[in-house]
């Protein structure tokens, strides 16, 4: 039985923290509950906002529970440090990702600076991740979920040691079938609720609607990558990602080939487009550049063969991670990888720990 420890869970309304909590609690611990109130819809973004509901369904479970709980307002430090990072990689073309940010600088950084504040140890959350114990003074591990289904550990990636000290992952080690069951047996109000998808803690909100209200159109060329041929124009880059097929406004070709997204051009706002085939100029990536690189324990610092995650859902990928210097590295695909967009994040692991991550340049 571990220690006990005084341990505030971020209740988003859902079953993973749910049943997170509820494991705490049953372990012995001195365990809270608050709900990060990041963000109201203010500016009536089409799509579903559903923070009310989740706050009541929070509370609820909290009374089930036996535990505190009480409303967070972050929302000033969520525009701040996720909803601007978001929109102004947009705008500059790139592809960024919020859930990430929103772990890095919200749930672990903010929030996890209040629950010091008001005296707690750690922050517990519904990541299906794993932290492995260390002995006294050494470095702490993260490793992927049980279940390899639901495993989150790639959301995680940008977390350094001094947060992963202080982070508590409780339904790391569950199935999530598993999951549900306990929060059956034990009555939860969440246990047969939904997964929620969407922005992290926006909701049922699709990104294009959400750049549309808030960064304004800029046209430009479809430009054929192949013979620079002009097919048509989009609306700005920001609503366009490396390998879209949908949705690109230009027709496919009498045998029936569809366009996909190869590249953005910044010096005359130009969208590159080529028929989806592997040998497509720009689509498929045998070498890449990241910068921005984070590491949970030990940096690498010289070459070393480590396995990638490209994307959250994709499997790992042999790869060799060459540092340069300056938080940049360069990195060596066993196998091309289709559609490596800039501003995404690759997840770096040995086996099914993880090491750390870095950003597409």
């Amino acid at each position: 039985m571990p220690a006990r420890e005084k341990i505030l869970v971020a209740l988003s309304g859902g079953v993973d923290s749910s049943v997170a909590a509820l494991l705490l609690r049953e372990q012995g611990h001195d365990v809270h509950a608050a709900y990060m109130k990041n963000w109201i819809n203010e500016d009536n973004v089409i799509g579903e906002c559903p923070w009310q509901q989740d706050i009541v369904d929070a509370r609820a479970v909290a009374d089930r529970i036996g535990i505190g709980f009480e409303v967070v307002n972050l929302m000033r430090e969520y525009r701040e440090k996720v909803v601007a990072y978001l929109l102004d990689g947009y705008a500059r073309g790139l592809t960024p990702n919020p859930d990430i940010m929103c772990n890095r600088e919200i749930k672990f950084g903010v929030f996890l600076q209040w629950a010091r504040d008001h005296g707690y140890a750690a922050v517990a959350t519904g990541h299906y991740a794993r932290r492995s114990a260390a002995p006294e003074g050494a470095l702490w591990d993260l490793r992927e979920g049980a279940d390899k289904n639901k495993d989150q550990s790639y959301f995680l990636a940008l977390l350094n040691q001094e947060q992963i000290r202080a982070a508590r992952f409780p339904i790391g080690h569950l199935t999530k079938p598993e999951l549900r069951r306990i929060a059956r047996a034990a009555e939860l109000p969440t246990a047969n609720k939904k997964d929620s998808q969407g922005i992290c803690f926006i909701g049922e909100v699709k990104m294009q609607d959400f750049l549309r209200t808030y960064v304004p159109d800029h046209p430009g060329p479809i430009i054929r990558a192949t013979d620079g041929r002009e097919l048509g124009h989009h609306r700005g880059l920001h609503y366009y990602t490396l390998g879209q097929r949908r949705g690109i406004g230009v027709p496919s070709n009498t045998d029936h080939e569809n366009y996909v997204v190869t590249g953005k051009r910044a010096a005359d706002n130009a969208l590159l487009v080529a028929f989806d085939h592997p040998d497509a100029p720009g689509l498929f990536q045998s070498t890449v550049r990241v910068h921005s690189l984070s590491w949970i324990g030990t940096p690498v610092i010289a070459p070393r063969p480590l396995e990638g995650r490209v994307r959250y859902r994709d499997p790992r990928i042999a790869l060799t991670l060459t540092p340069e210097g300056g938080g940049t590295a360069l990195v060596a695909f066993a196998e091309p990888q289709r559609a490596l967009a800039s501003g995404q994040v690759l997840a770096l692991y040995e086996g099914e720990r993880l090491l750390g991550g870095g950003v597409y340049l």
